[in-house]
């Protein structure tokens, strides 16, 4: 059982920036990495990010890439998610999961994060 907590979040204009961070209760063999999905109103989750825990390696879905970033505290199993120039389309309730068996398909993920709300307003 892998418990994630998230913080962060809130309410921004766009160009503002606001992170996110995850807490991992725990990590096992099992765990390589870190995904960060959103799901805005009256659409389906989507990826958004992928980290691995190892290398800090990071994908990122298209229309975040370059303009968030991903880092992590090993020590504190922990991820962060940055995000600058954010855009009203950003806003969403993003989460972070785990074990996710395919990482862009949201329902093979195993673990979930509480979510956190990112409104951006224009």
């Amino acid at each position: 059982q892998v418990q994630l907590v998230e913080s962060g979040g809130g309410l921004v204009q766009a160009g503002d920036s606001l992170s996110l961070s995850c807490a991992a209760s725990r990590r096992t063999s099992r765990d390589f990495a870190l995904l960060w999905f959103r799901q805005a109103p009256g659409k389906e989750r989507e990826f958004v990010a992928r980290t691995e825990w190892s290398s800090g390696s990071t994908i990122f879905a298209e229309s975040v890439r370059g303009r968030f970033s991903a880092s992590r505290d090993d020590a504190k199993n922990t991820m962060f998610l940055q995000m600058n120039s954010l855009i009203p389309e950003d806003t969403a309730v993003y989460y972070c999961a785990a074990r996710c068996g395919v990482w862009q398909l949201p329902k093979t993920c195993l673990y979930w994060g509480q979510g956190a709300q990112v409104t951006v307003s224009s």
